[in-house]
C-alpha cells in the first residue's frame, strides 16, 4: 500500500501478550457468566464455553497470518476492503466502532453505579465522568501510555481469575471448608442437577452470551500497526490464546459450575461473589466490585482505544475526512479520539432519554457487529491466501501461517454464522439487517459520486 499503514510502533510484546488476555476477560465473565450456568446447567456451560473458545481461537488463526503479513493500523477493516470489498470493508469498520462506543457509555453508568457503593452521597455522574477523563487522558498522551496502563488493568483482572481458581478447586476437593447449603459441595453439582437440565437447547441459545465473553480478543489485529515487533509479538500473543482462554475461562466456569446450583445462578448476585461468600471469604462482595470496576476501566480504555484507530484507518483509506487522519506529536489520532469519546457520551444519554428507542436499536445492532467482524476476518484470511498464491508467492514466505488451512477459517466463518440463528436474536437482525444494508448502499453512491467528481476535475484539468 503506498500510503501510511501504521502509526508509531511503541508497543512492547509483553504489552501485547496481556492485553491479548485482558481483553477478553471483562463484565461477560464476571457477571454474565451466571447467566449462562443458569441456562445451560453446569456441564452445559463448560461445553458452551469449550465450543467459543475454539471458535474465539479459530478467527485468531485467521487474524494471525493476516496481521503478521499486514501489520496495519485498523487491521481486520482494512482486510475486508482488500480481500473482500471496499463496501465490505466499511461496514467492518462502523460495526466495530459503533461495538466500542456502545460499550462505552453502559460502562461508564457501570464504574459510577460501583463507586456509588461505596460513597453512597456522591452522584454516579460524577464517578462516571471522572471515569472519561481518566480513560481519555490515558489515550491522549501516546500509545505507550495507553499501553501500559491497559497492562496493569489487565494484571489485576488475570491475578484476580488466578485466586478465584485456586481457591474454588480448593473448596471443591474439601480443603478449604465451604458454608452448609442444601446441596453437597464440589462436582455433584453436575450430576445432581442433569447433565443438561434445560436440553442442548439451553446450551445453544448461550453461544451468543458465550461468544460476546470472548470479545476483545480480537484487539491482537488493531495493536499490530503499533506493535514494535509485530512479527514476533502477533504469533506469540496468538499461540498463548487457547490455553490462556481454557485455563481462566473454564477454569472459572468449572468452579462456579461445581459450587453453585444452577437454579440460582445469576439471578441475584455475581456468581463470583456467590462463591467467594460460599468460602467465608472477608469483604467478597467489596473484593469483586473492585475487580469488576478494574475490568470495567480496562475495557472502556481498550474501547476508546480501538475505537480511534477504526477511524483513523477509515480516513487513511479515505473514506472519511482526512482530519480524522491527524495525530499529534505522539502519535495519537486526537480528532478520532475525540469523536469517539463523544459518542460514547451519546450512547450513554441515549441510555437514559431514549432506552426504548434510539439506544435499543444501538444495542441491538451492536449486539452482532462482533460475530460479523469475525466473519470477515475469516473471509478475508481464506481470500488473502488464495491470492497469496496466486500472485507467484509461496507459503514459506509467510512469517506465520493460519495451520490446517482451509478447515480453520472455514470453521471459524461458519460456526460465527451459526449463532444468527440463535431464536433470541431475531429482534436484532431486525435491525441490525437493515442497518448494514444502508451502510452498504450509503458507500457504494458515495464512491459513485467521488468517482465521478475526480472524473470531472480531470476534465476540468485537461
Amino acid at each position: 500500500m503506498a500510503h501510511q499503514t501504521h502509526l508509531k510502533r511503541k508497543m512492547e510484546t509483553r504489552h501485547i501478550r496481556m492485553i491479548s488476555l485482558g481483553g477478553v476477560i471483562g463484565t461477560g465473565l464476571f457477571l454474565s457468566s451466571g447467566y449462562t450456568i443458569h441456562e445451560a446447567g453446569p456441564l452445559g456451560t463448560v461445553i458452551a464455553y469449550l465450543v467459543g473458545a475454539l471458535i474465539v481461537f479459530a478467527v485468531m488463526l485467521c487474524l494471525g497470518e493476516l496481521s503478521v503479513a499486514m501489520p496495519y493500523t485498523g487491521a481486520f477493516h482494512v482486510y475486508a476492503k482488500k480481500y473482500i470489498g471496499p463496501s465490505t470493508g466499511f461496514v467492518v469498520a462502523i460495526l466495530y466502532w459503533l461495538t466500542w462506543t456502545i460499550a462505552l457509555g453502559s460502562e461508564f453508568t457501570a464504574a459510577g453505579l460501583i463507586m456509588q457503593k461505596w460513597f453512597p452521597h456522591v452522584p454516579v455522574w460524577i464517578w462516571s465522568l471522572t471515569c472519561m477523563v481518566l480513560i481519555f487522558l490515558s489515550n491522549f498522551f501516546s500509545v505507550k501510555v495507553f499501553a501500559e496502563s491497559e497492562f496493569w488493568f489487565a494484571a489485576i483482572k488475570v491475578f484476580a481469575i488466578v485466586a478465584f481458581i485456586v481457591l474454588g478447586f480448593l473448596a471443591i476437593i474439601g480443603v478449604i471448608p465451604v458454608k452448609s447449603f442444601n446441596h453437597a459441595p464440589g462436582l455433584v453439582n453436575f450430576y445432581k442437577n442433569g447433565w443438561f437440565p434445560n436440553g442442548w437447547g439451553g446450551v445453544f441459545t448461550t453461544m451468543l452470551t458465550v461468544n460476546f465473553a470472548f470479545s476483545g480478543t480480537e484487539l491482537i489485529g488493531i495493536t499490530a500497526g503499533e506493535a514494535e515487533n509485530p512479527q514476533k509479538a502477533i504469533p506469540s500473543a496468538i499461540k498463548t490464546t487457547l490455553w490462556r482462554l481454557i485455563i481462566f475461562f473454564i477454569g472459572s466456569i468449572v468452579v462456579m459450575a461445581a459450587l453453585i446450583p444452577y437454579k440460582v445462578a445469576g439471578v441475584t448476585q455475581s456468581p463470583f461473589v456467590y462463591v467467594l461468600d460460599l468460602i467465608h471469604v472477608p469483604f467478597a462482595a467489596n473484593i469483586m466490585n473492585f475487580v469488576v470496576l478494574t475490568a470495567i476501566i480496562s475495557a472502556v480504555n481498550s474501547g476508546l482505544y480501538a475505537s480511534t484507530r477504526m477511524l483513523w484507518s477509515l480516513s487513511n483509506e479515505g473514506t472519511i475526512p482526512k482530519a480524522f487522519q491527524k495525530t499529534n506529536r505522539n502519535g495519537v489520532p486526537t480528532l478520532a479520539l475525540v469523536v469517539s469519546m463523544l459518542g460514547g457520551i451519546f450512547a450513554l444519554v441515549s441510555s437514559k432519554v431514549a432506552a426504548s428507542t434510539v439506544y435499543l436499536v444501538l444495542v441491538s445492532i451492536s449486539g452482532l457487529a462482533v460475530v460479523i467482524v469475525w466473519m470477515a476476518i475469516a473471509l478475508a484470511e481464506l481470500n488473502f491466501r488464495k491470492a497469496f498464491l496466486k500472485a507467484g508467492h509461496h507459503l514459506s514466505e509467510l512469517k506465520y501461517r493460519t495451520p490446517w488451512y482451509p478447515i480453520v477459517p472455514y470453521f471459524a466463518f461458519l460456526a460465527s454464522l451459526l449463532i444468527w440463528f440463535d431464536p433470541t436474536q431475531r429482534a436484532a437482525l431486525y435491525y441490525t439487517i437493515p442497518f448494514v444494508a444502508i451502510c452498504y448502499l450509503g458507500h457504494y453512491l458515495w464512491r459513485k459520486y467521488s468517482s465521478k467528481t475526480s472524473d470531472e476535475i480531470a476534465k476540468e484539468i485537461d
